[in-house]
């Protein structure tokens, strides 16, 4: 059975030095030395941790939703401001803060609803200046599910209370892993790179990964 595939690798060292390739002649002469077999010369595995990030912020809600929502600052506000007593804390919050009692609840959802392996630890990160009288801006109640909602709110509305569910679901999960694999080829005198991972836990992915794609690179079995 056939399990090899190509895959791109980069020339890292001409004769044992960077390469310096000044021009298309130069590399066309290159590539004319790549007339012998492509053969490894080491494999090296290791195991990479990804955490997800900290709630929310005003400052990063906006951000998250400029980007993924293609909300204005002002229109993100607005919207939130809808939301704000019933269904997320205050919109206006420099603190990443969770209060305890959210963070026991959401971790009892996880367990239920994904399963105890799923169950990560709390992340903080509050700067000397955080004005920490309000928590992150987070769902008054992780039960209160997007989905359970919808037909309550508006698109927008249900838009921005799914992206602020998710960020906080999955601060509270474990990291994403994945194993990491790079290699070493050499061809007569010129030795290339590659390398690939998979992820063999999805950990917070598993509810933000709608937000926060991962493409895994992966290289055949050599």
């Amino acid at each position: 059975k056939k399990q090899n595939k190509a895959f791109e690798a980069d020339l890292v060292k001409v004769e044992g030095k960077k390469p310096k390739i000044k021009n298309e002649e130069e590399a066309k002469a290159l590539l004319e030395r790549c007339n012998g077999e492509y053969i490894v010369s080491s494999i090296s595995k290791k195991q990479k941790k990804k955490q997800p990030k900290l709630p929310f912020t005003t400052s990063t809600m906006q951000q998250e939703a400029s980007t993924k929502l293609g909300f204005g600052a002002k229109k993100t506000m607005s919207v939130a401001q809808k939301m704000y007593v019933g269904l997320i804390t205050y919109m206006r919050s420099d603190s990443s803060r969770l209060s305890d009692i959210f963070v026991s609840d959401a971790k009892e959802f996880i367990t239920n609803t994904y399963g105890k392996e799923y169950v990560g630890h709390v992340h903080q990160k509050n700067g000397k200046n955080t004005q920490d009288a309000h928590e992150a801006i987070r769902p008054t109640n992780i039960n209160r599910t997007p989905e359970s909602i919808k037909d309550h709110l508006t698109n927008d509305q249900y838009r921005l209370y799914s992206l602020i569910y998710a960020r906080t679901l999955a601060s509270l999960m474990k990291d994403a892993v994945y194993d990491v694999t790079s290699v070493k080829i050499a061809n007569n005198d010129l030795e290339f790179s590659a390398s690939g991972q998979t992820m063999t836990l999805d950990g917070y992915y598993k509810v933000y990964s709608k937000y926060e794609k991962q493409s895994d690179a992966l290289l055949p079995k050599l």
